[in-house]
C-alpha cells in the first residue's frame, strides 16, 4: 500500500491532482478558524461540548460534524457543505417529478446538465440565506443556550451581517468542492465533508483519553479493547455492504452495421447492496429531528414536548428512525435506477438476460430483483445508523466518540476512501504500477 501511495507521485497527471486536492482541504480546513463577527464563540463552544457528552443533541450536533466544528465555533464556513447536498437531492427529485427537467437532463446532452447544475447552485445559496437567518434567530434568543447570551448586539445588523458572511462561506465552499471534481481527485463535496468529519477525530480521542485516565477513570481498559474490537468489525461489514454487488449477466446479440458485426460478447450489469449510499440515513434524519431543530429555533414548548420523545435514546425516535430509512432506501433506489429505462436501453441495442425476455419482462425481472436485494442494504443502513445510540448508552462513552461507531460518519469516511482509492488505482494500472492491493482490485461503487 505505501509502495502504491509512493508510485502515485511519480504520475505527473496523478500527483498533480493530489496536490490540488489537499491544497483545497487546506484552505477549506483554513475558514473553519475565522469566526463570523458578533458572536460569543467560547460560551457557544461550551454550549456544544455540553451537548456532546450526552447521547441526545438535534440537527445541530450533526451539522457540526459534516462542518468539521465550524457551528460550534460559528465560523465562516459554519453551513459546511450540507446545503449544496440538500441542494442536489431536491434537484434529483425535481429532475423525475418535472418533465421539463428531465426532457433537459435526458436530451439536451452537456448543455441540458450545465442548466441543471447551475439551478442547483442557485438553491444552494437560496437554502444558505434561509439557514443563516433561522441560526442568527437562534444565536439571538437565550432560551436555546439556558439564558446565556450569544450575542451582545442582537437585531437585523446582526442577522444581515451573519446571513452575508455564512452564505458567502457556503458559495465557497460549493466552489471549492467543484475545483476538487473537476481538477482534483474524487468527488469534492464528499472529500470536503470527509474532511469535516475526520477532523473531529482527535476530539474524540482526547474526550475518550480523558474518560480513561485519572484516578476517577470513567472507561476500563477492557472497554478499550472491545470498543477497538468492534470498531474493527464494524469497518469490515460496512465495507463488505458498500461492495457488495449482484452481477446480472447481459447477452448482446450479434448485427449487422453495413459490413462491420456488432454485438456478439457477453456482460454484466452490477446491482449494488446498498444503492442508495448514505443518502436515507441523512434523509430520515434530518425528517425526524426537525422538530427538535424547530424547537430551538423558535423556543416553543409544544414542540419542546414533540421533541423529547423524538431524541436519540427514545424507543418511539430509535422505531420511526428506522422505518424512515428504509423507506428512503426504496425511494432512493427507485430513483437511482429505473428499471424500464434499463430493459428499454438494452432492447434497443440488442441486450438480453439469459432466459428473460427483452422489454416489459426484463423491467420486472429487475423491478423484481431491486425489491429483493435492497431489504437487506436497508435493513444493514438502520441498524448501522442507530448502532451508535446503543453502543454510547452501552459503553458509556460521549455522543462524539460513538459517532465514530457507525451512522453517517463511518459510511461516508468509508465510501469516500473507497471511491478515492479506486480513482488513484486506476491512474495506476494505466501506467503499469501495481494498485494497492497486491491481488485483485477495487471495485468501484458505481
Amino acid at each position: 500500500m505505501f509502495k502504491a501511495l509512493f508510485n502515485s507521485f511519480k504520475i505527473p497527471e496523478l500527483r498533480r491532482r493530489l496536490l490540488i486536492t489537499l491544497g483545497l482541504m487546506a484552505v477549506y480546513r483554513f475558514g473553519g478558524f475565522i469566526p463570523v463577527p458578533g458572536v460569543d464563540v467560547q460560551s457557544l463552544k461550551a454550549f456544544f461540548e455540553r451537548m456532546g457528552q450526552q447521547m441526545g443533541g438535534t440537527l445541530f450536533t450533526v451539522m457540526d460534524l459534516f462542518s468539521g466544528g465550524g457551528l460550534s465555533q460559528m465560523t465562516i464556513f459554519a453551513l459546511g457543505i450540507m446545503p449544496a447536498i440538500s441542494a442536489s437531492i431536491i434537484m434529483q427529485l425535481l429532475v423525475v417529478v418535472i418533465p421539463r427537467l428531465e426532457q433537459m437532463a435526458k436530451e439536451d446532452g452537456e448543455i441540458g446538465r450545465r442548466n441543471i447544475n447551475q439551478y442547483s447552485r442557485y438553491l444552494t445559496i437560496g437554502l444558505g440565506i434561509l439557514q443563516a437567518f433561522f441560526i442568527s434567530l437562534w444565536l439571538e434568543n437565550p432560551h436555546s443556550f439556558n439564558g446565556v447570551l450569544m450575542v451582545q448586539d442582537p437585531g437585523w445588523g446582526f442577522r444581515l451581517l451573519t446571513i452575508i458572511t455564512l452564505a458567502s462561506g457556503t458559495a465557497f465552499i460549493m466552489w471549492l468542492g467543484e475545483q476538487i471534481t473537476a481538477l482534483g481527485i474524487g468527488n469534492g463535496m464528499s472529500i470536503l465533508i470527509t474532511a469535516g468529519i475526520v477532523s473531529r477525530l482527535p476530539t474524540a480521542v482526547h474526550q475518550l483519553v480523558m474518560l480513561s485516565v485519572g484516578g476517577q477513570r470513567q472507561i476500563q481498559p477492557i472497554t478499550l479493547v472491545v470498543m477497538l474490537a468492534m470498531l474493527i468489525i464494524v469497518v469490515m461489514a460496512v465495507v463488505a455492504i458498500t461492495q457488495g454487488q449482484r452481477r446480472v449477466p447481459v447477452q448482446y446479440a450479434r448485427r449487422m452495421v453495413g459490413r462491420k458485426v456488432y454485438g456478439g460478447q457477453s456482460t454484466y450489469i452490477p446491482i449494488r447492496v446498498n444503492h442508495a449510499g448514505v443518502m436515507p440515513i441523512i434523509f430520515a434524519q434530518s425528517i425526524i429531528m426537525f422538530p427538535a431543530t424547530l424547537a430551538a429555533f423558535t423556543g416553543i414548548g409544544f414542540l419542546g414536548k414533540v421533541a423529547h420523545w423524538l431524541t436519540r435514546g427514545q424507543w418511539l425516535y430509535t422505531i420511526l428512525y428506522s422505518t424512515l430509512i428504509v423507506f428512503f432506501a426504496y425511494f432512493y433506489t427507485a430513483i437511482a435506477f429505473n428499471p424500464v429505462d434499463v430493459a428499454d436501453n438494452m432492447k434497443k441495442f440488442g441486450g438480453f438476460i439469459p432466459g428473460v425476455r427483452p422489454g416489459r419482462p426484463t423491467a420486472e425481472f429487475f423491478d423484481r430483483l431491486l425489491t429483493r436485494i435492497t431489504l437487506p442494504g436497508a435493513i444493514f443502513l438502520a441498524i448501522l445508523a442507530v448502532l451508535p445510540d446503543f453502543i454510547g448508552r452501552w459503553l458509556g462513552i460521549p455522543a462524539l466518540v460513538a459517532s465514530f461507531f457507525g451512522g453517517t460518519s463511518l459510511l461516508i469516511i468509508v465510501g469516500v476512501l473507497l471511491d478515492t482509492i479506486r480513482q488513484m488505482e486506476s491512474f495506476l494500472l494505466t501506467r503499469n504500477y501495481e494498485g494497492f492491493l497486491g491481488q485483485g482490485r477495487v471495485r468501484g461503487r458505481r
